[in-house]
């Protein structure tokens, strides 16, 4: 039975969703209408690739939360399905939380969240209390478990808080199902907590998976936790992060751990840590295992300090990263677009070889939809450049910079000259480790974004865009002489059943 609220929902979307896809980016994720923050429920379900999100339809700004929905075939395409669920229960009232979803063995779908609920204490103040609930259906309708929540507060560890306890992602393993949940520990910082059940339902404490003890942020969010290429890869996104060098900023910030799962103890044992995207907008990623076997993951391409720096012009606020392929190198974990992403390029233009000293624009290299690669190594091995830099989304009043200085092994981003009139964080410097000069950056752009993944993929970084859209200009800089290598592709809507591509340029 759809609830009231839910029905509300889902009866506004079927009058604005409509109106909307003009002003939306053409591959990446958005609500529509309203406001998006983290991914829920990444998930392979009876062949289809299912996607939800906390969602508040109703404001351009956060509020109570739903999930919405979306799905697709490809990762590229999506389509818009009914929001899934509301927050109508009592334990629940306060909003849905971020969960996950997992396809159950009889074939229905199993969303598990964190429902909030709010109290107000004898001081006067609002204490947010969070559990953990479930709820099941077909892919589009999902009936909430009557037994809910299936893991309260006393299935806490001592010390742990009721008022930071949420994000749950569950996986099977066999007969068992798991499920790691961020939690505030005593210490004051976070944790990540593995629970384990026989049946989804019934749930049992099963150890500590990771602490912080204060050293990476606070309160550990929207974890996520995989075997991948040997290693055990543990995914979390920290609060109150404070800047360590150039490998994690401030505020809220996202970490990769990788190392070895000790199942005895059900214990990580550490052997890296590094962010996982070094943008100003990447928080809350989420992994699925596809059809075919990769580890897929998902992010939310927005950062809480520039949330409330909303486009008045739009009608939502928020969306994706593209969807990318993880893997482990050398104790590392490494990103670059999900392979479909190519059945949607259009036109090529490659520039091989190319001398570059000072300014210098060329012919075909423009746009804001394309997938772009640019190779640069040293035109004189024995004397250095002492930059390369590449403007994008460029007129004659905006730009969006990235430079590279060899000496320093760094690449900054500058978004200052996007046009976006609040006094946001637009900078960001993040080590690459290139001695000898070379470098190989990928930049994905998408309308009101920019993905760039930097030597095949060993370092990510996400940004949102405020350019105008009309800002299409590209232009290279160097000081100093370096060759490159520029691989520019059209992206265009629909995937192409015949490849289409014909060479503009080659020199």
């Amino acid at each position: 039975m759809v609830s009231k609220q839910l029905n509300k929902v889902r009866k506004f979307e079927q009058k604005y969703l409509p109106h909307t896809k003009a002003e939306q980016p053409a591959f990446h994720v958005t609500a529509g209408v309203g406001w998006l923050n983290d991914p829920n429920g990444f998930s392979f379900y009876q062949g289809e690739y299912h996607l939800f999100f906390q969602y508040h339809p109703y404001d351009v700004k956060w509020g109570p939360m739903h999930w919405g929905h979306v799905k697709t075939k490809d990762f590229i395409e999506w389509e818009h399905l009914p929001a899934a669920l509301a927050p109508d229960m009592n334990y629940d009232s306060a909003g849905c939380f971020s969960g996950s979803a997992i396809e159950l063995p009889d074939g229905r779908h199993l969303l598990m969240y964190t429902g909030v609920r709010n109290i107000r204490n004898r001081n006067g103040r609002i204490e947010s209390f969070q559990t953990q609930c479930i709820a099941v259906g077909d892919g589009v309708d999902y009936t909430k478990y009557e037994g809910n929540p299936v893991i309260a507060a006393d299935q806490i560890p001592e010390g742990g808080s009721v008022h930071d306890f949420r994000d749950p992602k569950i996986w099977r393993e066999g007969d068992t199902f798991y499920a790691v949940i961020g939690n505030r520990t005593a210490d004051k910082s976070g944790a990540i907590l593995l629970y384990e059940s026989r049946d989804a339902l019934h749930w049992s404490f099963a150890g500590t998976l990771a602490s912080c003890h204060n050293q990476y942020g606070k309160m550990w969010e929207c974890p996520d936790f995989f075997p991948l290429d040997g290693k055990d890869v543990l995914l979390t996104s920290p609060q109150e992060m404070t800047a360590i060098g150039l490998e994690f900023h401030p505020g809220n910030a996202n970490v990769c751990l990788i190392g070895t799962y000790d199942r005895m103890a059900h214990h990580l044992n550490r052997e890296n840590v590094h962010a996982i995207d070094y943008g100003l907008d990447f928080y809350a990623p989420q992994t699925l295992l596809s059809g075919d076997g990769r580890r897929i993951m998902i992010a939310w391409m927005q950062n809480w300090e520039t949330s409330s720096c909303v486009d008045q012009k739009l009608g939502f606020m928020g969306q994706m990263t593209l969807p990318r392929e993880l893997s482990v190198k050398d104790g590392h974990l490494y990103q670059v677009p999900v392979r479909e992403l190519e059945k949607y390029r259009g036109v090529r233009v490659v520039y091989q070889n190319l001398l570059i000293n000072g300014d210098i624009s060329l012919n075909g290299i423009s746009g804001r939809y394309l997938d772009m690669t640019v190779s640069i190594r040293p035109a004189n091995p024995g004397q250095m450049y002492q930059w390369f830099r590449i403007y994008l989304a460029k007129d004659g009043e905006h730009y969006t910079m990235i430079r590279f200085r060899p000496n320093l092994g760094t690449v900054k981003v500058d978004r200052t000259q996007s046009g976006f009139p609040h006094d946001i964080v637009n900078v960001r410097e993040f080590p690459v480790y290139s001695g000898d000069g070379n470098l190989k950056i990928r930049i994905v752009m998408d309308r009101y974004s920019m993905e760039l993944f930097i030597n095949d993929g060993k370092y990510a970084a996400s940004f949102v865009l405020y350019t105008p859209i009309e800002a299409r200009a590209i232009s290279f800089s160097a000081d100093g002489y370096v060759y490159a290598d520029i691989e520019k592709y059209e992206l265009i809507q629909e995937p192409a059943s015949v490849n289409p591509l014909r060479e503009e340029g080659i020199v």
